[in-house]
C-alpha cells in the first residue's frame, strides 16, 4: 500500500508520510529514566499522540519499562462524577496495555467497586505485579473535568513517593496546555481545583513544536522519493512560508496537492500549485480549521484578537496574560512575542469567518471591476467601497462579530468578494501599532501571453474618538509596508470611528510619504 499525506488521526510509517516520531520528543527517555513525571503539551493536530506511542514502543521494546499510552477521553463526560471519570480512565487503560503490551506485562484485573481511590488501588496493585517499572502515558487528560480530573490527579500525587516498586515509575500528562492551566479544564472556574496545584510533582513541561523548514522539505521529500514527483524550492518554500510549518497543514497541502489537485505524476509541484491548494484548503474549512473557528466566540480569545486584529493589542496584566497564554496553547497565535496569528492561512481563515456576514451581503461582482487587458481597475474597485461604506458601512459594521476590527473587516470582505477567484489577499496586524495591513496580489496575462502578477498595498487606520488624525502615523507606517513590499505606490484608508457627526463623505487626496512617496489617501 502506497503511504500518503495523513490529516486524521495519528500517523503510521507503513501508510504515511512523517517524520520519525520519536525524534520530535528527544527528551522524553530521558526523563523516563530519571523516574519523572511530566508534561507534553501542544495544540491539536501537532502529533503528541503520534509522537508518543512510537517512544511507548520503544521504551516497551527496551525490555526496560512496560510502557502504554491511552487515552482518557471516554472520561470526559463524567464532569464531577470522580467515580465515572476513574472505571472510564481504567477500562481505556486495561483495553490499551492488551494491545501493546505481552502478556507478562499486562495488568491483572482492575477492581471497579466503589468511588474513591479506584486509580491508585489498581495502578498500586499493577507496579507490584509487573516485573518491569511502569511507563504510563495519560494522553488527552485535559479531556477530563471538574472533580474527575482533579482526583485523578491528586491521586497520581499521592502515589508518586512509592514509584517504581508500588507505583508507575513514570507518568506523562499529554494534552493541549500545560499542567499549570488544568484549573481551566475544571469548567473555566479556577476555584473549582483550589489554591493548592493538584500536580506540583512535575519535573518538567515539554512543548511539541511545529515543523522546522528542513522537516517540511524531509516530509515532502519521501513523497518524491516514492513516485518520483518533485516540489519545486518555491513551493516548498512557500509551503513552509503559508504553515510555518504547522503539522496539520503541512500535510494537508501536501494532500491537496497530490491527491484533490490530482497534479500529474509528471508533473513538477510549482509554487502556483501551493497556492490553488491553499485556496482550496481555505473554503473547504476542513475539521481541524473548523474546530478552530470555533473558538472565536470564546471571551478569552475574543478578548486577544480582536484588539490585535485591529493593532491596538497591548497585553500586560493578569488576565490579559492568561488569556495570551490560552490563545497560544489553542494554536491560534505563534509562540513568543510580539503577539500574532501563528501562521497565513490561519490569519486567512480567521479573518474570512469573521467578515462572512458582510461578504454575504456586498454586490461586488469581479467583473465589474476587470480592465480590458485582464488587470483589477483598482482606483474603481475603492471608489465602489466608498460609495457602498457611505450607504451601508454602519449597519453592516453594528453586526460584526469583533466591533473594534469591524470597519476593516467590511473592507476585507468587499475586496474578498472583488478578487474571488482571480486574486489573493495577504494580510498582517501591526501589534500595538494600530494598523492592518493587506497586500491584493491579482494574477494576469500580459499581450505576449506571459504572466504577470498586479500588486497593490494598503494600509488601514481606524481614528477613534479622543485620538488625533492618524495620517501622518499612517504615511509613515504605509511608508515602511511599501518598502518591506518594493512598491513604489499604496493607498492609506482611514475609518473615521469619532461619531456620526465627526464624518465626512467619503474623500479622495494624494499625499507624501515621509520617504517621497506619492500615496492615496481615502478617508471614510
Amino acid at each position: 500500500m502506497k503511504r500518503r499525506f495523513n490529516t486524521t488521526g495519528p500517523c503510521r510509517p507503513d501508510l504515511h508520510y512523517m517524520i520519525p516520531a520519536e525524534s520530535r520528543l528527544p527528551e522524553v527517555p530521558g526523563l523516563v529514566e530519571q523516574l519523572g513525571y511530566f508534561v507534553v503539551h501542544a495544540p491539536r493536530q501537532t502529533g503528541k499522540t503520534t509522537a508518543l506511542r512510537a517512544v511507548a514502543e520503544r521504551l516497551t521494546a527496551s525490555g526496560r519499562h512496560a510502557a502504554v499510552l491511552f487515552s482518557c477521553e471516554e472520561g470526559s463526560a463524567a464532569g464531577d462524577d470522580y467515580g465515572s471519570a476513574q472505571r472510564a480512565v481504567l477500562r481505556e487503560l486495561a483495553r490499551a496495555a492488551q494491545i501493546a503490551l505481552p502478556p507478562e506485562l499486562q495488568p491483572p484485573p482492575f477492581s471497579l467497586e466503589g468511588d474513591e481511590g479506584i486509580l491508585s488501588a489498581a495502578l498500586t496493585a499493577w507496579a507490584r505485579a509487573c516485573p518491569r517499572p511502569l511507563a504510563l502515558i495519560f494522553d488527552e487528560i485535559d479531556s477530563l473535568r471538574g472533580q474527575g480530573l482533579l482526583s485523578i490527579l491528586r491521586q497520581l500525587r499521592a502515589g508518586f513517593p512509592s514509584r517504581p516498586d508500588h507505583f508507575p515509575a513514570s507518568v506523562i500528562l499529554c494534552g493541549l496546555r500545560d499542567v499549570r492551566d488544568y484549573k481551566v479544564a475544571s469548567g473555566g472556574d479556577p476555584e473549582r481545583l483550589g489554591t493548592a496545584s493538584p500536580f506540583n510533582i512535575k519535573l518538567e513541561s515539554l512543548r511539541l513544536g511545529d515543523f522546522s523548514e528542513e522537516e517540511l522539505r524531509a516530509l515532502y521529500a519521501q513523497h518524491t522519493e516514492d513516485t518520483g514527483q518533485v516540489f519545486l524550492d518555491a513551493a516548498l518554500a512557500r509551503a513552509f512560508e503559508l504553515t510555518a510549518g504547522q503539522p496539520w497543514l503541512v500535510n494537508a497541502l501536501g494532500r491537496e496537492i497530490v491527491e484533490k489537485l490530482a497534479v500529474a505524476p509528471g508533473e513538477a509541484i510549482t509554487r502556483a500549485h501551493v497556492e490553488q491548494a491553499k485556496e482550496r484548503l481555505i473554503l473547504e474549512r476542513a475539521t481541524h480549521l473548523d474546530s478552530l473557528v470555533s473558538k472565536l466566540a470564546d471571551p478569552r480569545v475574543r478578548r486577544v484578537l480582536e484588539p490585535m486584529l485591529a493593532g491596538t493589542y497591548e497585553g500586560g496584566g493578569d488576565t490579559y496574560d492568561d488569556d495570551a497564554s490560552y490563545v497560544r496553547d489553542l494554536g491560534l497565535v505563534a509562540q513568543g512575542k510580539p503577539l500574532r496569528v501563528a501562521n497565513p492561512i490561519y490569519r486567512e481563515v480567521i479573518a474570512r469567518v469573521l467578515s462572512s456576514s458582510a461578504e454575504e451581503r456586498i454586490d461586488a461582482p469581479p467583473e465589474r471591476f476587470l480592465l480590458p487587458d485582464g488587470r483589477l481597475a483598482f482606483r474603481r474597485l475603492l471608489r465602489a467601497f466608498a460609495a457602498f461604506w457611505h450607504e451601508h458601512g454602519e449597519v453592516l459594521a453594528s453586526g460584526m462579530p469583533y466591533p473594534e476590527v469591524a470597519p476593516q473587516l467590511v473592507l476585507m470582505a468587499f475586496l474578498q468578494r472583488a478578487v474571488n477567484g482571480g486574486g489573493f489577499i495577504d494580510r498582517e496586524y501591526g501589534v500595538g501599532r494600530g494598523r492592518i495591513d493587506l497586500l491584493v496580489r491579482f494574477p494576469y496575462r500580459k499581450p505576449d501571453g506571459s504572466r504577470a502578477v498586479q500588486r497593490r498595498a494598503l494600509e488601514l487606520k481606524v481614528w477613534r474618538k479622543g485620538q488625533k488624525d492618524p495620517l501622518r502615523e499612517g504615511l509613515a507606517q504605509l511608508d515602511e509596508y511599501l518598502a518591506r513590499l518594493r512598491q513604489r505606490r499604496g493607498t492609506l484608508v482611514i475609518f473615521d470611528a469619532r461619531g456620526r457627526l465627526a464624518r465626512n463623505p467619503p474623500r479622495f487626496s494624494e499625499a507624501t510619504t515621509p520617504r517621497g512617496r506619492r500615496v492615496a489617501v481615502l478617508r471614510l
